[in-house]
């Protein structure tokens, strides 16, 4: 694969990553601008305050499909080289997509915490280590009341899982660059749980009452 065509995908996968599905639905079909709603970020859970569960859920499963469509395209594209040439394209691309969605050239380069497209992409490179990542931010989130507590923690938990099931050093990194933004990303959140002013969030029952 030449450098002219992994730096397209490359490309094409932050694009991907930085379509803002979270705004785009809350303008098209409620006529609401999300980054002034609830906690102001562009994911799920703010979109599960401001938009109700249908927004919610079509945004989850969009900005998850972000993740999890151009690493399997990738697989695909570099399927004919050997190893390690696939598990690395898929890698790049992978942490392409979430630094997309974080830093959305759309939105002023802003954007999500990358939680849901993160975990898409990692069920592109390893769907046991996507499960074990999407039930630790569930058990985080019902352990602790707090959704961004089950995000960090599944996020930092793929890179274990990933070496685990697949024994890829390129999708390990990814797995870590991957939790270190993320952590990143929710240092606001840190801080309000540091003073104790972070908000819960009740699963599968009840609206958020933050992020």
């Amino acid at each position: 694969m030449s450098g002219g065509i992994l730096v397209a995908i490359v490309i094409g996968a932050f694009l991907i990553g930085s379509i803002p599905f979270g705004f785009l639905i809350g303008r098209v079909f409620y006529g609401t601008d999300i980054r002034k709603e609830g906690s102001g970020n562009i994911g799920a859970m703010n979109a599960l305050r401001t938009l109700g569960k249908g927004g919610a859920v079509a945004v989850l499963l969009l900005d998850a499909a972000k993740g999890f469509v151009p690493v399997m395209v990738a697989r695909r594209l570099a399927a004919p080289f050997e190893h390690p040439i696939p598990e690395t394209v898929a890698s790049i691309v992978a942490l392409a997509t979430v630094l997309g969605h974080c830093f959305s050239p759309w939105l002023g380069w802003k954007g999500g915490k990358g939680v849901a497209t993160s975990f898409g992409a990692i069920f592109g490179l390893s769907w046991q280590a996507g499960l074990i990542s999407v039930g630790a931010w569930i058990a985080g989130a019902l352990a602790t009341q707090y959704s961004s507590v089950g995000s960090m923690f599944g996020s930092v938990l793929a890179p274990l899982t990933l070496w685990l099931f697949t024994g890829s050093l390129a999708e390990t990194v990814y797995g870590a660059l991957a939790a270190v933004l993320i952590v990143f990303m929710h240092r606001e959140n840190i801080a309000r749980l540091r003073a104790g002013t972070e908000g819960s969030i009740r699963l599968f029952k009840s609206k958020p009452k933050d992020v």
